[in-house]
Order: C-alpha cells, then sequence, then structure tokens
C-alpha cells in the first residue's frame, strides 16, 4: 500500500512540476489560503488565526434585516453536562458545515439548511473529557480528513463517509499521551483546541495537569496519513538542549507543563509554526524549579517541517500567577512607522498585546523589563523582574486601588472595601503569600481563549476582555510525613471531607465509603467521577480543572496510606512539618458574587495597531437585573471572541446575558442583537453558500452558572 500511495504521489507531483510545484491541495494547505472567502475551513476562520472574513453581503445599511435561517439542536434530546465545555468554532467547506455537541460526537450538516448529513459517535473505549473548541481538515484534493480529540484520544475521521480512516494510527485513532518521555499510563492530557494543518502534518499543542507530575507540553507534529510522529519540539528543554540553563538539572526530568492548549497558528509563506504556551507546573509553586523556566509562557516560532527552534520571547518569567498565554496568536501585517510589518500579535492574561517581528520575534513596541518584588515564602524562588507592555495601550486595568472597589451600590461598596482591607495593597507581580493579595487582572483574563481578530483593510485588530480581579493567598497546612500534596489536602477538607469524612469512611446512606478507590478506579475515571457528579454528589465541574485534578491525587494518596495501616507512623513521628497550600481560584466578589471590581466587567476594545493606541471601548454585556436597578451597564464576564468582516461588522456573542451581537467597528455602536437559547461561550464562523452569507454561532452555556444548552444556529439577510 505504501508503495503504490507513493507512486500516486510520484504521478501527481510530476503533473504539477508543469507549473514548477506541487498543487496547494497536495501541499496540505489549509484551504482558506487558496479559496475566496466562500468558507470558514480553519479553527478561526485561516491559519492565521485572524478571525476575518472577506464576506460583505452583510453590513451596516442592511444587518437589521437579520433573521434566523435554521437552527440545529445537535444533542437531539439527549442529556446534555450541566458545566457543557462546548465552545465550538465550526468549519465550513464547500456548502458543508462540521461540528460537535455537548456529548463529544461529530456531525456533518448541510451549511445553507441546517439538515444533518451524518454523525460520529466515538466509541466508550475511547470515552473522556474535554473542552470541544474546533475540528482540524486536510486534503489532498482527493479526499477529506477531520482530526478531533477527545480526551488523550486523537481521531482522524472520512468528511464524506464519516468512517474512520483506519491507516491513521491504530485504526483511526492515536493516543496523544505516547511519545511524551513519560511512562504513558500515568499522563494525563487532552486537546482542548484543534491542531493546525502544514502540508502533510498535524501540529498539535496540549492541556496537561497544572499540578506537580504534571506531563510536559511538547508539541508534536503527525502525519496526517499514518498518524506517526515526525517531529517533537520539547517546551521544557533535555539536558543539554537550548534553554536547559534556564531550569535545574535535577528538575528537567520530571518538570511539566509549559504546553500550548489555546491553539496555534501557520504562516504557509515561512513555513512557521507559531506556538503560545502556558506556565510549568506546577501553577503557583516555583520552589522545584528556580530559572527562567523556557519555554513556559512564550511565543515560540517553529520550522513547521522540522520543529526547530527559530525565535522565543519569553512574556512572564518563572511563572507563579499562571498567566498563561491563552489564544492562538494572531498572524498580521500592519503599517507601523510608514512601513509593511509583517508582526505576530499575542494577547494575554494580563490585559496586553505583545507585538512581535514576525521573523525574529524583536518587539515592534518597546518592552520594558520592570523590577518586581521577590519578597515571597520560604523556599520559593522569584524572578527579579517581569515584562511591561505600554503600548499597544493596556486593554484592561493594570492596576487596583481603592477607587477601583464596586459601587454600583453602598451596600456592595461597604462589603468589598471590607476585603479590600483584608488584603495587601496591589503591586505588579505581586508575590503569592499566606496574606491575602490582589491578583488583577483576576485567573481567567484579560483574554482568554477566543483570542482577538484583525482586519486586514483597516489594520484595525479587536478584542474581548473580562475585567474580574482575584484575591490568591497560601494557607499553611500541617502535613505528615508520608503526605506530599498540601493543596490537594486543603482542597479535600474544603469539598469532600464534609461528606466522605477524613477517614473515607463515608455518610451512610448520602456518601459512599470510598476506602479503596485507588484500587476500584483510574485516577482519570475519578477525575471524570468529579467533574460529571455522579448519584447524589453534585457535579464540581464548576471549579477549575487544576483543583479537581490536586484532590483527586490526594484522595488516591490519603486511600493507599489508609489501606495499609501497618505503615502507620507512631503519634510522635506524626507531628509532621508545616507546608504551604494554595488556597484556590478565588475570584474577589461581592456579596452577590458580581466582581469586586467598579464596572465595566466585560469589555470590547478596538487598537489602531500602526500606534497601538486605543480607538474606543465598549461595555460589552448587560446583567439586566441590575440595569433593572438602576445601574449603568456593567458588561458581563464572557468566554469566545470576535469576528470580523471586510464590510465593516464585528460579531460576537461571549456574554453571560445569552445575547449574539454586531457592531460597527468604526465607532463600536451596536447594530443589532439577537437573544440565544444559552450563552454562545464560541467564537462564530461566516461563511457563503450559493451567494448567500450566513453567521453561525455555537449557543452551549453551561460556564459561570449559566444554562446548558446545545443549539446551533445560523443567521443570514431576510428575503425581499
Amino acid at each position: 500500500m505504501f508503495t503504490a500511495y507513493r507512486q500516486i504521489l510520484l504521478v501527481g507531483a510530476l503533473a504539477a512540476g508543469l507549473a514548477g510545484c506541487l498543487t496547494p491541495a497536495e501541499r496540505g494547505i489549509p484551504d482558506n489560503d487558496r479559496r475566496t472567502g466562500q468558507d470558514w475551513p480553519v479553527f478561526s476562520g485561516d491559519s492565521k488565526a485572524r478571525q476575518y472574513s472577506a464576506l460583505s453581503q452583510i453590513n451596516a445599511s442592511n444587518v437589521d434585516r437579520l433573521t434566523l435561517s435554521w437552527r440545529y439542536a445537535s444533542a437531539k434530546g439527549a442529556q446534555i453536562p450541566p458545566a457543557s465545555e462546548l465552545q465550538m468554532n465550526p468549519l465550513i467547506i464547500d456548502g458543508v458545515l462540521y461540528g460537535r455537541n455537548p456529548n463529544y460526537n461529530v456531525f456533518a450538516l448541510n451549511a445553507a439548511t441546517g439538515e444533518e448529513l451524518w454523525t460520529y459517535q466515538p466509541q466508550a473505549d475511547y470515552a473522556g473529557t474535554s473542552y470541544m473548541r474546533g475540528l482540524a481538515s486536510w486534503s489532498d484534493g482527493k479526499q477529506r480528513r477531520l482530526f478531533f480529540s477527545n480526551g488523550h484520544w486523537l481521531f482522524a475521521l472520512n468528511a464524506e463517509t464519516a468512517s474512520l480512516q483506519r491507516e491513521f494510527g491504530n485504526n483511526g485513532v492515536v493516543d496523544m499521551r505516547k511519545g511524551l518521555g513519560k511512562d504513558y499510563t500515568r499522563v494525563s492530557i487532552n486537546a482542548p483546541s484543534p491542531g493546525v494543518v502544514f502540508e502533510n502534518l498535524l501540529i498539535m499543542g496540549s492541556a496537561v495537569l497544572e499540578t506537580d507530575g504534571a506531563a510536559p507540553g511538547h508539541i508534536r507534529a503527525y502525519d496526517v496519513r499514518s498518524g506517526e510522529i515526525v517531529w517533537t519540539f520539547h517546551t521544557i528543554p533535555k539536558p543539554g538542549d537550548y534553554g536547559s540553563d534556564t531550569w535545574p538539572s535535577e528538575y528537567l526530568s520530571t518538570a511539566g507543563g509549559a504546553n500550548a492548549w489555546a491553539g496555534l497558528s501557520v504562516d504557509v509563506e515561512r513555513g512557521l509554526v507559531f506556538v503560545p504556551t502556558g506556565s510549568p507546573t506546577p501553577d503557583f509553586d516555583g520552589s522545584k524549579r528556580k530559572g527562567k523556566n523556557l519555554f513556559g509562557n512564550s511565543v515560540i516560532a517553529l520550522d513547521a517541517k522540522t520543529g526547530q527552534r527559530r525565535w522565543h520571547y519569553q512574556t512572564v518569567h518563572h511563572d507563579l500567577w499562571d498567566r498563561d498565554l491563552s489564544s492562538a496568536p494572531t498572524l498580521a501585517t500592519i503599517q507601523h512607522n510608514d512601513e509593511s510589518k509583517d508582526v505576530v500579535i499575542q494577547a494575554s492574561k494580563q490585559g496586553v498585546l505583545y507585538v512581535l517581528d514576525r521573523d525574529t520575534g524583536e518587539p515592534i513596541f518597546p518592552i520594558a523589563e520592570e523590577a518586581v518584588s521577590t519578597a515571597g515564602l520560604p523556599g520559593q524562588h522569584h524572578w527579579p523582574s517581569q515584562p511591561r507592555v505600554t503600548l499597544p495601550e493596556p486593554f484592561t486595568r493594570q492596576t487596583f486601588d481603592e477607587s477601583d472597589l464596586s459601587d454600583i451600590n453602598e451596600e456592595t461598596y461597604d462589603y468589598v472595601r471590607a476585603l479590600y482591607a483584608d488584603a495587601k495593597p496591589f503591586s505588579y507581580f505581586a508575590p503569592v503569600t499566606t496574606e491575602k493579595t490582589i491578583l488583577n487582572p483576576g485567573f481567567y483574563g484579560g483574554a482568554n481563549w477566543g483570542g482577538g481578530a484583525f482586519n486586514p483593510k483597516s489594520n484595525r485588530y479587536f478584542i474581548n476582555a473580562t475585567e474580574a480581579p482575584a484575591l490568591v493567598h497560601y494557607e499553611e497546612i500541617v502535613m505528615s510525613p508520608e503526605e506530599s500534596n498540601a493543596q490537594g489536602k486543603l482542597a479535600f477538607k474544603n469539598y469532600c471531607s464534609g461528606c466522605h469524612g477524613q477517614q473515607l469512611e463515608g455518610f451512610y446512606p448520602y456518601a459512599p465509603n470510598l476506602r479503596g478507590i485507588s484500587k476500584r478506579l483510574l485516577k482519570n475515571e475519578a477525575i471524570a467521577t468529579v467533574q460529571r457528579g455522579k448519584g447524589r454528589m453534585m457535579s464540581f465541574a464548576h471549579l477549575p480543572q487544576h483543583e479537581i485534578e490536586t484532590v483527586t491525587d490526594y484522595l488516591f494518596e490519603l486511600d493507599r496510606k489508609l489501606e495499609n495501616p501497618e505503615a502507620t507512623l507512631t503519634q510522635s513521628a506524626k507531628q509532621g512539618s508545616i507546608a504551604y497550600a494554595f488556597a484556590g481560584y478565588n475570584d474577589f466578589l461581592d456579596q452577590h458574587y458580581y466582581p469586586a471590581i467598579k464596572p465595566p466587567w466585560g469589555t470590547l476594545t478596538a487598537f489602531d495597531m500602526s500606534t497601538g493606541k486605543r480607538l474606543w471601548q465598549q461595555v460589552l454585556g448587560e446583567h439586566k437585573e441590575l440595569t433593572a436597578q438602576g445601574v449603568p451597564k456593567t458588561g458581563t464576564r464572557n468566554y469566545g471572541g470576535p469576528v470580523v468582516t471586510e464590510s465593516g461588522l464585528l460579531i460576537i456573542a461571549a456574554t453571560m446575558d445569552e445575547m449574539l451581537r454586531v457592531f460597527d467597528q468604526a465607532d463600536g455602536r451596536l447594530l443589532w442583537e439577537y437573544k440565544l437559547p444559552a450563552a454562545g461561550y464560541a467564537t462564530p464562523s461566516v461563511y457563503a453558500v450559493d451567494g448567500k452569507q450566513y453567521i453561525v454561532i455555537a449557543a452551549s452555556g453551561g460556564k459561570l452558572g449559566t444554562k446548558a444548552g446545545d443549539e446551533y444556529l445560523a443567521f443570514s439577510l431576510a428575503d425581499q
């Protein structure tokens, strides 16, 4: 089969040789880089992650005629997880829409009518939970493959027949735990954002645990046909490699994280893939990882064919604040100082944009290294300076003092003022200690995975953001010598021991005895149970993944200790020692769970990329219960990103109020809005079929306490 396949390729190459090279389809170039913009064939619109459509049929003069064209209930009446993580930016290729539902299947629809063409449900053997944000597509002009993940499984699906491509991996499936340099049976990994395609390679990032012992976040390129790993870039360097001197040598073999969970982008002409990484693990604890910790918190340019590093830029040194780079880099050509420059625009949780030369990684706007405090906990390590972006102008507040406290009413102000008085004064990248410290922006941005949109015709960049601070601190935990997971012990005390008991004895008949659980369940199965809930136990999916993982680690550790009583230490030996555990992802909220910062809590900002100056900032979202009390629109926390069109429209859902909105790019005016059946925590897609333009959004809700949904809604202009 391999020989025959090579012969087909040789014939194709000879034919294309008349033009001097392989055709774009044979090279695997993403469709959006060779089509006229009718489709939305790549996650984020195109390989450059610009979230831009050249379509202009819908414009400011007729947007008020937008009407619902079709809707598709993707779960078909099946029960939906209450904390749905369906955040799909669907693909539209040749009139077919490809998406997923909250129960992890894949489907194809007629993109003009919403009529279902096929569905595919992974077998139970390949069950696994993960965020679902998109699909990747590859075609050689003869067949099309869709790539998607479910837990640690990576699938290759025939887009016409909805069947697995059996020559890919093991009968169409690859186990992404393999090839990371660790025992794969002890590794937890998934891929919330899809990979990117370059020629015949599928290049993948990943999400890993955020605790000690997590998998490394290496970037892998898989052959699109065979599923074999072609190259690996080690985001945590091997001993002797570039960057290894930024880690303690004894920790390199066990270090984890520095992973790209938010998506990648590709410069096809340069043959470069751009990678945004998150923090090294464990989050918030740098006691074992002295140094800058490359390639954590970095924008990395890699040779897409070989995986060789071309350049990198680190946005946070030795991260102790979970400041992941949280969206795919946007590749743009901007006008700056009367020159045309190819750049990388990287949005961040810090609420700033890093604008880097695409060939060198040098900042286009100067970035200073600012001295920061290193007065942290005993045994912690801190880097003495951090990059400070002033241009482009920040799109969220970078400071926090008493004047920033929420004053939507007197009661709220008094409540948050008392919390503020109990915390240390805010400072830039302040060390986390046992005293409460204000982190602003909070854990979820600034910017999150939705990223920004760039209009190449206007030289403007647009991004939505959340303004919600956090209160962070460590707690002192008494640890016995046989315990090693202070943070997990704290989480167990807070969430689990009230029902299951300090000795896992349970509370009959309401909470079961958990003795022996480490023998009955795999750790990933236990994590899934905590996420989904079981019986009387509610779902804990509202907790950050990090906390769920640490408490499960501790639960298994405690169970093994209780199952081996002959190893119990004497009472005198049990006195143990003091450890410090991160006290959890605690948002700084008022008594009604609104952010403790003065509104706006959700924003939409436009930038002139030639100067880095903000052109306008609009409040994004509304809490109508507050508006009814006479409070001006506050905006809401938001997930998902904007899309811009050549006709000057900006389209975004993202907000807790379940609205889909269209704004004017020129001045931020609201032009149109529509109430969705559930919040659209996703990025819209824009496409055309038979000359008719559509906007589609996945309305899945499920985050931020909002109801879950499963519908896709498509809009077009009403026929006159």
